[in-house]
């Protein structure tokens, strides 16, 4: 290997602007951290934004080309063969793009490493979550449950193209893409028991930028800060705060920061209260003071998390979560230690935690202390741009072997 700059093309659909998404912020602050280290990085994206301007009948065919889209597939094509990057990596493919970029990188000759931030590859809405509950009837087989149960947005006919997706190109993910980056162990032990080939799924956990000065004072509220949705576990979360106000005033309140189908819910239950506060949406810089000014962030998801950004946001910030033993939280959050893990789906349980830090803010700091350790130890920019490069690298040079190609510099020439 040359100590030249790697060449790497992202591939990303971005989600649509109106929800914020915390993959597009992962993809901009790898991208980011690529280019400041001096890696060669260009995009290769489409818009989810875009469809609103499309006409009809360009709209009422967007579905079909979610399972192939061939003219995708030619365009990238030409890009990779102008271009020549040593490496692809691919983010999320849905709706514009498809997994016809992976036949594209095939046609190029360029190997294609990929980031698994859900679970596509065995759910078809990639959450493992069903009505109230974590949901695995995919995970390993047909993905015909999906469509009986129509889970992608409550409609069979919109799980229809994700459901074919996942059939048709099952294989061809698997087999043409050299290297997945899983963000948890947690999510990469579910891939692996759905059949997935674990020698191509390795663990690269998602950094996070240093927020620089991090929790100094006792904390001015306890901070839920996301989607407001029923999987995150907002109705836990209020539930867990009414039991925890009959036992005894909380000496903080708890604001909550986000916006979901549950907003208005959300809203009711804290109009007029002196204990509660909804904001409402916010940007990131307003987002990073909340964490740094909190005494906790609660993070009490019913689904099965596969990274959960919001806690190691927390934990850079030097304050203590307290989560949902499940998913990636049980390998993020060490109870007792950083933070704090209450029985999933258990409000009594979520109440006991918040009682116990808000008792004991002496407690809450040293817990805090360490969150910060942890931080700097696994999930700094520096962390993670090691083993991205790494997993580049790695994916590169098995390539090469699989296809009969040697490495030129870091990249790829055919052996004629």
């Amino acid at each position: 290997m040359s100590d030249r700059p790697l060449r790497i093309l992202v591939v990303h659909n971005r989600y649509r602007s109106e929800q914020p998404s915390g993959e597009n912020n992962v993809v901009d602050q790898e991208t980011a951290l690529l280019a400041e280290a001096g890696q060669h990085v260009e995009s290769f994206e489409r818009r989810s934004d875009d469809i609103a301007a499309m006409s009809l009948f360009r709209k009422a065919t967007v579905p079909l080309r979610v399972p192939w889209n061939p003219a995708v597939r030619a365009e990238l094509t030409s890009v990779l063969r102008e271009r020549r990057p040593d490496v692809v990596h691919i983010h999320n493919t849905f709706p514009l793009l498809s997994p016809s970029v992976l036949a594209a990188c095939s046609d190029a000759g360029v190997p294609a490493v990929a980031t698994l931030h859900n679970y596509t590859m065995v759910c078809a809405p990639g959450t493992l979550y069903r009505d109230g509950r974590v949901c695995t009837d995919c995970v390993g087989g047909s993905p015909l449950p999906s469509v009986r149960n129509g889970c992608y947005r409550g409609s069979r006919p919109a799980t229809v193209p994700l459901a074919i997706g996942m059939a048709l190109n099952r294989r061809r993910w698997w087999s043409d893409v050299a290297r997945f980056f899983c963000i948890s162990e947690a999510q990469r032990r579910i891939l692996v028991q759905a059949g997935m080939p674990a020698h191509r799924l390795t663990v690269k956990h998602n950094f996070v930028p240093d927020p620089g000065p991090v929790s100094a004072g006792p904390g001015e509220h306890v901070l839920y800060l996301g989607r407001l949705t029923e999987e995150k576990g907002l109705r836990l979360l209020m539930s867990a705060w009414d039991a925890l106000c009959t036992r005894a005033a909380p000496r903080v309140p708890l604001v909550l920061a986000g916006t979901g189908p549950l907003r208005d819910e959300v809203r009711r239950w804290a109009e007029g209260r002196d204990d509660v506060r909804y904001l409402g949406l916010r940007d990131q810089a307003q987002c990073r003071d909340l964490t740094a000014r909190a005494v906790a962030i609660v993070a009490p998801s019913m689904w099965l998390e596969t990274f959960g950004l919001v806690v190691v946001e927390a934990m850079a910030a030097g304050v203590p979560a307290i989560a949902a033993e499940h998913g990636s939280f049980a390998e993020l959050v060490a109870d007792g230690r950083t933070g704090m893990l209450h029985q999933p789906g258990d409000a009594e349980a979520l109440a006991g935690c918040l009682h116990r830090v808000l008792a004991d803010p002496a407690a809450a700091r040293e817990l805090g202390a360490a969150a910060r350790r942890r931080y700097e130890a696994g999930f700094t920019p520096a962390v993670g741009l090691r083993r991205l490069i790494a997993g580049y690298e790695a994916a590169i040079g098995e390539f090469a072997a699989s296809t009969g190609r040697e490495a030129d510099g870091r990249g790829t020439q055919t052996v004629w």
